[in-house]
């Protein structure tokens, strides 16, 4: 795990670029993306009196892949859904600084808040954010969760870190949908994990045999940048493949039934899109 902490203020930088991307219809049908708009920019808003956001990365990268001949499922929903597993780890962390320090207030943020993540984490100094919109890192690439502990204490504070994609084009060239419309700027709506996750409708006729197999998620533009040849498993027993997903052929995929679905899938992303969501992405795929 990683940790960087920010002075919580306003994101002046990211309020136009939040905009442009809005209004550009950029997150599709992902309308909760419009809601809190000045909450997403300012912390203090989501907590009183608020003078820190720490940033901390957990690394997802996993030890095992899938089998070849399978439908692909993206890296992050190997394991356990990360929302709890990481909510309990800055609950922790909240509880440890309050019995050390005193009186803290705080709350956790695991991507279910309106929280710009990635910003924070780049302005922290854990990484800066590639040409794929990802937080990258130099060490350990970008197989990574962010999430957030925002208190109301004073910290000392880091330093953003430098961008090192250089003349890197290969997660531009690499996109099966063309998602990544120029350098740093990427368009949710056409991204295959939008359409496999978070999508509701049918999946778009024009996109038929771009999506390059992938069932739940997308990993391509993290697959080929460079900084991930850095990524080392990580050591957390909940993040641990299912070994049944692992083993799954294509066939196994299409013949899942709610039983199995509901005994591998427990406590898993997948759950997301339900068994009806995914045999509706396997569909598509054949």
């Amino acid at each position: 795990m990683s940790c960087g902490i920010s002075e919580a203020g306003f994101l002046e930088k990211e309020a136009p670029r939040l905009e442009k991307w809005l209004k550009n219809n950029s997150h599709g049908q992902m309308s909760y993306m419009e809601n809190h708009f000045d909450k997403r920019l300012d912390p203090t808003l989501l907590v009183d009196g608020a003078k820190s956001v720490v940033s901390l990365l957990l690394n997802y990268y996993p030890s095992e892949l899938q089998r070849e001949d399978s439908y692909k499922i993206s890296k992050y929903a190997y394991g356990q859904d990360y929302h709890f597993v990481i909510k309990e780890k800055l609950n922790e962390l909240l509880f440890s600084i309050q019995e050390h320090i005193g009186t803290v207030s705080g709350r956790a943020f695991v991507d279910s808040a309106p929280v710009l993540d990635k910003a924070w984490a780049a302005k922290s100094g854990l990484g800066w954010i590639g040409k794929n919109s990802n937080l990258i890192t130099q060490k350990v690439g970008s197989f990574y969760f962010i999430a957030e502990l925002i208190i109301d204490l004073e910290l000392e504070y880091d330093f953003a870190t430098t961008d090192h994609c250089g003349s890197c084009t290969a997660c531009l060239d690499a996109c099966p949908t063309q998602a990544i419309i120029a350098p740093y700027q990427v368009d949710g709506s056409k991204c295959i994990s939008y359409y496999t996750i978070e999508l509701k409708d049918n999946l778009p006729e024009e996109m038929k045999g771009k999506l390059d197999d992938w069932a739940f998620g997308c990993d391509v533009c993290q697959d080929v940048c460079p900084w991930n040849r850095f990524s080392k498993a990580h050591n957390e027993p909940l993040f641990q493949a299912n070994p049944e997903l692992l083993s799954y052929s294509k066939q196994d995929w299409e013949e899942i039934t709610a039983e199995t679905f509901q005994k591998v899938f427990k406590d898993s992303p997948l759950k997301r899109t339900k068994l009806e969501g995914l045999k509706r992405n396997i569909q598509f795929l054949k």
